[in-house]
């Protein structure tokens, strides 16, 4: 089904950029410099809105001639281009963009045409619905699992290649009750967050592993 991949959704906006000549910065490098200074971890406002897989926002200002007999073709404006992946229904997630990161919607869509703002939640979604293309083709990162539940097996799978690296060898009765430690822990510990380092997570267990999920921007 276009769009949607079991439970998860794929999104992919394209919103074009305003283009105002006597402007002392363009809109695009305004958009460009914004999205270069955001952090790309837990404190990156994708991973505050905790249902996104992942996602990349990037700012498309022509297409590329790949020669003939390829017909040259050259973009009427240059785009905002928004890609992302997340649990649950479009109309929710787009009205928690409005809501939960309205510093990143304004910072960025703000430079847009015919951007009607955060405060119209309403019309923001109906906005960004009208600029949005089919996604057909996925990034494979989840098997139809929620955010959440890739978390914890990635913290799961990094804490257990780290056990079978210190127990190889060791009496089968120590590898025992090496492994009742090692699942209390998995059982106490905190859940990863998204963006974050593995750090820590399932004490004595987990090397320094990054998260799987994680914003990028250009």
């Amino acid at each position: 089904m276009p769009n949607r991949s079991g439970n998860v959704y794929g999104l992919t906006i394209l919103s074009p950029i305003l283009d105002e000549a006597k402007r002392e910065i363009s809109h695009s490098v305004a958009i460009r410099n914004y999205l270069a200074q955001l952090p790309r971890d837990e404190r990156g406002p994708f991973a505050r809105l905790s249902s996104t897989h992942l996602c990349r926002m990037v700012v498309l200002d022509d297409v590329v001639f790949v020669g003939y007999p390829a017909r040259e073709e050259h973009l009427k404006s240059s785009y905002l281009v928004f890609e992302t992946n997340f649990d649950g229904e479009l109309e929710t997630y787009l009205g928690r963009m409005a809501r939960e990161i309205p510093e990143l919607v304004e910072a960025t869509w703000g430079h847009c045409v015919g951007y009607p703002g955060v405060s119209d939640v309403d019309g923001f979604v109906a906005y960004m619905k009208r600029c949005q293309v089919t996604t057909t083709f996925y990034f494979a990162d989840v098997n139809d699992k929620t955010v959440q539940q890739t978390l914890r097996a990635l913290q799961i799978q990094s804490g257990l290649a780290t056990f079978i690296e210190r127990n190889q060898g060791k009496p089968a009765a120590e590898i025992q009750a090496a492994f009742a430690d090692f699942w209390a822990a998995v059982q106490s510990a905190s859940p990863l967050r998204p963006g974050a380092k593995g750090v820590g997570v399932l004490p004595c267990f987990i090397t320094d592993t990054m998260s799987a999920k994680g914003p990028s921007f250009s």
